[in-house]
């Protein structure tokens, strides 16, 4: 009979967090080329291309997915939407097996490297390869979207309450300096690619591919800092995981009924950061068609709220630790329905307008969403950290077809009127802040077992 093995011993002194927390923020600089590069400029107009080849090449207006016929202008929509299905199916289940075996460090790098592989993969879509091209778009997603799951999950084990909103912030920050600088790299590829000799789609790929290499690179840093925390008397075996996992997400959903507070959190942060990314996803098009700016403004403008985003997730950070979390958060919505409303006004032609709106734009941008993720964190029973930051992805990425469904029924009702269809994505703003401003945050802290900060 063997001894039983004494209980791993974690150091938790301030320095050792310290360590964990510099090596926690490079995976904001490593994930986040892939959203910038792959997804904000890159690959949907490229896979459009693609489809639309092998419309030509089959001498039809249609291309075959999976038995039926899809337009080729349409086939990204439907990648991106099959897209959003998966991660919703596979989110919970990562995020209760990275709880059920305490493996978080392991399971971020499956992800990360599944999400990176997916990524590099995409030189070979070439020529009339689209299916090969969305099905590699959907590996991508899955292991990005799950690696985040695990990724955030670490943040209330390596930072106090006291420490979340500083780490959240500087974190989102380092995110967006590290995807602005690969993009502001490709762009230049991209609009000098001509003068280098170099085929438009052969710029893309290169592009597509130098986003999997940094993801893939810069995650080592991470996965040599991070800690595994243990979760019991043993951990589980994979089979023990899988089936675990099940029962233990059942049991988040049922016992979620129990955190009405959270809950509310969570609807509110569904339906702000829903307009949150509908802007983020039809300003190109509002700059294009209502205010017929050309390629270059678009790209500048990009390139502005990457690095201007940084600074601003660390300004609202500090002022969170001064003034409370949830105060900036509730000012940075008012800030998002300024926008909206200076978007509706800014003249037709008007570059200068429009970056000013990129700005503005990039100062609440990187402050909400690192300061939601940290309020979050507070909200939350220990122990169960990946589960629920599960959930609170699938608020942020399964809630994005609200935003886009009225945007475009907007335009459907006013004849195509993108002044109109922007300044429609208030009510998103408008009833977020009202149910965030409802929630008792002391009170939902307390609830899921957690101390209440001294500014929340």
């Amino acid at each position: 009979m063997t001894a039983p093995q004494a209980p791993q011993v974690i150091d938790e002194s301030p320095d050792a967090r310290r360590r964990e927390q510099r090596g926690w923020y490079w995976y904001d600089w490593a994930n986040s080329a892939f959203p910038t590069t792959v997804l904000t400029v890159f690959l949907g107009p490229y896979l459009t291309d693609i489809a639309e080849r092998a419309a030509e090449a089959g001498g039809s207006d249609f291309v075959d997915v999976l038995g039926f016929d899809v337009r080729p202008a349409a086939y990204y929509g439907f990648v991106v939407g099959a897209a959003a299905i998966c991660q919703i199916v596979f989110m919970p289940m990562a995020g209760a097996i990275a709880d059920h075996t305490g493996r978080k460090r392991g399971m971020l790098g499956l992800f990360a490297y599944l999400g990176a592989a997916a990524t590099l993969a995409m030189w070979f879509v070439a020529d009339t390869r689209y299916l090969l091209g969305g099905a590699l778009f959907i590996v991508a997603n899955i292991g990005f979207a799950c690696a985040m799951v695990i990724y955030n999950s670490f943040l209330p084990q390596i930072a106090t309450a006291a420490e979340r909103d500083r780490v959240s912030s500087q974190g989102w920050g380092f995110g967006y300096l590290g995807g602005g600088l690969l993009l502001l790299i490709n762009l230049a590829l991209y609009l000098q690619r001509e003068q280098l000799g170099i085929e438009t789609g052969v710029a893309v790929r290169i592009s597509l591919v130098s986003a999997g290499l940094w993801w893939g690179a810069f995650t080592i840093i991470p996965l040599l800092r991070l800690r595994n925390r243990p979760v019991g008397a043993h951990d589980a075996t994979l089979g023990q995981a899988v089936g675990g996992s099940f029962r233990q997400l059942g049991r988040t959903l049922r016992d979620l009924r129990r955190y009405p507070l959270t809950l509310l959190f969570l609807g509110a942060y569904l339906l702000y950061n829903d307009g949150v990314q509908s802007v983020i996803s039809f300003s190109g098009q509002f700059a294009a068609e209502a205010l017929k700016l050309d390629e270059e403004v678009r790209i500048a403008a990009i390139l502005i709220v990457q690095f201007v985003a940084f600074g601003g997730a660390l300004l609202l950070g500090r002022l969170a630790i001064r003034y409370g979390t949830k105060r900036i958060v509730l000012y940075s919505l008012i800030g998002w329905m300024g926008v909206l409303g200076l978007a509706y006004i800014v003249q037709e032609g008007s570059a200068l307008q429009f970056l000013g709106l990129g700005v503005l734009i990039a100062i609440v941008l990187g402050g909400t969403q690192a300061l939601s993720r940290s309020l979050f964190s507070h909200v939350i029973p220990k122990g169960r950290e990946a589960e629920y930051y599960s959930l609170y992805e699938i608020s942020d990425k399964g809630s994005t077809f609200l935003g886009a469904w009225t945007f475009g029924l907007v335009l459907q009702l006013t004849d195509s009127d993108y002044r109109v269809a922007i300044i429609s994505l208030l009510i998103f703003f408008a009833l977020g802040f009202g149910l965030l401003l409802a929630v008792d945050l002391p009170r939902a802290i307390r609830e899921a077992g957690n101390e209440v900060p001294e500014k929340i």
